[in-house]
């Protein structure tokens, strides 16, 4: 069993909503959120990635970097760019694009669901990238961004979820990034918002969809807090209790390919190695997008060739049968000798947002030699590892549309 709980959100003026909202973090380089926030003064990404307004020889993880984004939250506070509820609520927050929808509840979940295994990952985490975002938590006092969360079984508060949003005015309503649209309610139907608490209630665990470190950052955050702030019988709770998070249904999300590139020594036979494990298509010089699991595309020297792994070469397991470890196991390890993937520079990773015609453009450019288009993994498949307790692959999953952050914004009220 979950507990959710509303929260009093900070969050943008209606008519500065657009404005305000950015790209995750950890999404965007310091160069690319550097040009961004330079053409708008509101952006968050003065506060999410707040190296921006510094010199560009500061590193982005110097201490006056962090100085920084607590500055800027403040005076966006004080300019009521940004602004505090005076009760605590419920949020709907849609995604649309390319005609498809998911509508998720923005709320609060507990460090302590996270600690008992009940917010279950699929991912493992670096330290450095953690360290990142505590020391960012830390300096501005509040989760900036919200963790991406899922949920199976609850179709009927789905539906009407859905309801409430057909039926109430949004309070955001606005189109950015790669032409999706994202649309905000606020819920103030007390009945419906007791209900979501009793609803969650029920549901034997949430899992982690997108946003493992802003997870682990969030959870370490609030136990050194509670350990800090410990009062004497231990009992009260503390809004350092809770993190931001975003709770979708299972079966309104999509996982997008996550691609490869490398820049390795290929064997003179490398072609006739991979039949050993693939069957191969003829080159050709459309691009090959595989279209079921176990299907690859291979783009090398300007053609196309389409792979499939043989009966063979697939594993039973629930990890092993994965598309990412069919290519690690039996191309990159084997072949290129690529054995941490987080690690070796020699491999990179390109999001099924940008299309197959990313992977060519790298190729092309002589920046790599090779790319493999790879068929998505499904949510059963994520939730199904989550729920064996064990860990995916890096870098299997890629979520679009992506939540934008500064929309809302939770602080931990430490006293």
């Amino acid at each position: 069993m979950v507990k959710v709980r509303p929260f009093k959100a900070v969050r943008p003026e209606e008519n500065l909503a657009s404005e305000v909202a950015s790209l995750p973090y950890d999404v965007l380089s310091s160069e690319e959120a550097r040009e961004l926030g330079e053409k708008n003064r509101y952006s968050f990404l003065h506060i999410d990635k707040a190296e921006i307004d510094l010199p560009k020889t500061v590193s982005p993880y110097a201490d006056q970097v962090y100085e920084q984004a607590r500055t800027n939250l403040q005076e966006f506070l004080q300019n009521n760019w940004l602004k505090k509820e005076a009760k605590a609520g419920f949020y709907l927050y849609e995604l649309t694009s390319a005609g498809r929808s998911q509508l998720g509840l923005v709320c609060v979940t507990t460090v302590d669901d996270y600690i008992n295994g009940a917010i279950k990952k699929h991912e493992l985490t670096r330290e450095e990238k953690e360290l990142d975002r505590i020391r960012h938590i830390d300096a501005c006092d509040a989760n900036t961004s919200p963790i991406f969360l899922t949920y199976r079984g609850l179709q009927q508060l789905d539906e009407k979820l859905h309801d409430y949003a057909k039926e109430n005015a949004a309070l955001y309503d606005f189109t950015s990034f790669y032409e999706v649209r994202h649309r905000v309610w606020r819920i103030i139907d007390a009945d419906l918002a007791e209900e979501i608490s009793a609803a969650f209630e029920a549901v034997p665990a949430l899992y982690i969809a997108d946003g493992h470190h802003r997870t682990e950052s969030a959870v370490k955050v609030g136990l050194a807090r509670r350990k800090a702030h410990l009062d004497g019988n231990g009992a009260e709770e503390q809004e350092f209790d809770y993190f931001l998070s975003v709770l979708f249904p299972a079966d309104e999300l999509e996982i997008l390919d996550y691609n490869r590139v490398v820049n390795v020594e290929l064997p003179d036979d490398f072609l006739k190695k991979l039949q050993g494990s693939f069957e191969l298509t003829p080159p050709q010089k459309e691009p090959f997008k595989p279209s079921e699991p176990h299907e690859f595309g291979l783009y090398l020297d300007g053609n196309w060739y389409g792979l499939r792994a043989r009966e063979a070469s697939i594993p039973a397991d629930v990890i092993g049968q994965l598309d990412v470890s069919i290519l690690q196991e039996q191309v990159l390890s084997p072949l290129f000798g690529i054995e941490d993937v987080r690690r070796d520079s020699r491999i990179d990773f390109v999001g099924g947002i940008r299309g197959l015609g990313e992977l060519e453009r790298l190729v092309d450019s002589g920046k790599f030699n090779a790319a493999f288009a790879l068929y998505p993994p499904s949510m059963e498949q994520l939730l199904d590892v989550a729920d064996a307790g064990k860990i995916m692959p890096p870098k299997s999953t890629w979520f679009e549309p992506k939540l934008l952050s500064g929309l809302f914004v939770h602080e931990l009220e430490t006293k």
